[in-house]
């Protein structure tokens, strides 16, 4: 059977690292690039989210897989892939975006496997928490997020953290939702890695909503701190002060919109349980695209490796958690530490 894979918004840098990564371990699959304004070559096709007569390129060229990696606001490319029967894996979407198109496709007669991986790095989070133990066991899960200014950042992660950092989100405690906002309530945490005590604050990402929802956790919270302490006091301080409210878009933009030249991302789960307390700790070393891309390309390895049934999934659902322990760990530029 043929393999046409399409990487829509695969000329950002999270889409050219997905492409990278899926021809390297996939030399057969034809994999077309899909952008707003073409390209050069016959695998670059115009496609354009907020132009869905763009698409009909798509049912041209055969393709059995859309990856999205560009923000679709009215979804209206879930809409195309669920409509002609087409494989779609999203790995773009915030919270309150990934429950709107979580409800469509649960609404929909879907007759192709849709898969949302919007939660931290590609939706790994809820794979790895399940390692450490059966879902219907744990009581509380808490992730803390280190994040460095350093790393080379797309533009898609900046824009949702201006667009949304003055917007309360929910975190769960005792399994009702509890209204907080970004880089409030402190709470210090020892990191891995050499990297130390730092101050954590409240961070918005979708795995809140999947481990509370879906996987029925009642306890759920994510923090994070970037490299540098000053710039975590002084967000933290803005937020304390709402000066985030006064501020315009762009000027939010300015503020989140750095972007080095590359270092490492962190994450660390920690899983309460009746048994105790359990930690899984993971490094990224060429940081936070490269790890999202390479969980994208894990996710459409599986896709096509296993006879999934049509179905909508969040995508760890498609994975034995050892196995996507496994596929993470022996990837060599990520480190994964389990401790007790």
């Amino acid at each position: 059977m043929e393999q046409n894979i399409l990487i829509i918004g695969g000329n950002g840098l999270v889409g050219k690292t997905i492409s990278r990564i899926l021809k390297s371990r996939n030399p057969h699959l034809t994999v077309y690039i899909g952008g707003r304004k073409g390209g050069q070559t016959d695998k670059d096709l115009r496609i354009d989210v907020t132009d869905p007569s763009s698409f009909k390129v798509i049912l041209e060229k055969k393709i059995s897989l859309i990856i999205l990696s560009v923000n679709d606001r009215e979804d209206d490319v879930l809409r195309f892939a669920i409509a002609h029967h087409i494989d779609y894996l999203d790995i773009t979407k915030p919270t309150p975006a990934l429950v709107k198109a979580y409800d469509i496709a649960g609404k929909s007669d879907v007759n192709s496997r849709i898969v949302f991986s919007s939660g931290w790095m590609g939706g790994i989070v809820p794979g790895l928490v399940n390692t450490l133990s059966h879902s219907d066991d744990i009581k509380e899960v808490k992730v803390f997020v280190y994040y460095s200014v350093k790393d080379l950042a797309g533009e898609s992660s900046a824009h949702f953290m201006a667009e949304n950092v003055a917007v309360p989100f929910v975190h769960y405690k005792n399994d009702k939702p509890v209204s907080i906002r970004h880089f409030l309530d402190t709470e210090s945490f020892k990191f891995s890695f050499g990297i130390g005590e730092r101050k954590a604050y409240n961070f918005d990402v979708p795995d809140l909503y999947i481990l509370n929802k879906v996987e029925r956790i009642p306890g759920v919270s994510v923090k994070m701190t970037y490299n540098s302490r000053f710039i975590t006091w002084l967000l933290g301080s803005f937020q304390y002060l709402r000066i985030f409210n006064i501020l315009s878009l762009k000027e939010r933009k300015m503020i989140f919109g750095s972007s080095g030249n590359g270092d490492q991302s962190v994450f660390e789960i920690i899983v309460k349980d009746k048994e105790g307390q359990k930690k899984l700790s993971l490094r990224s070393m060429k940081g936070q695209a490269e790890l999202t891309a390479l969980s994208a390309v894990l996710h459409t390895e599986e896709l096509l490796r296993n006879p999934h049934e049509n179905n909508v999934y969040f995508s760890h659902q498609l994975h034995e958690p050892l196995s996507l322990m496994t596929q993470l760990h022996t990837y060599e530029t990520i480190n994964i530490n389990i401790t007790q």
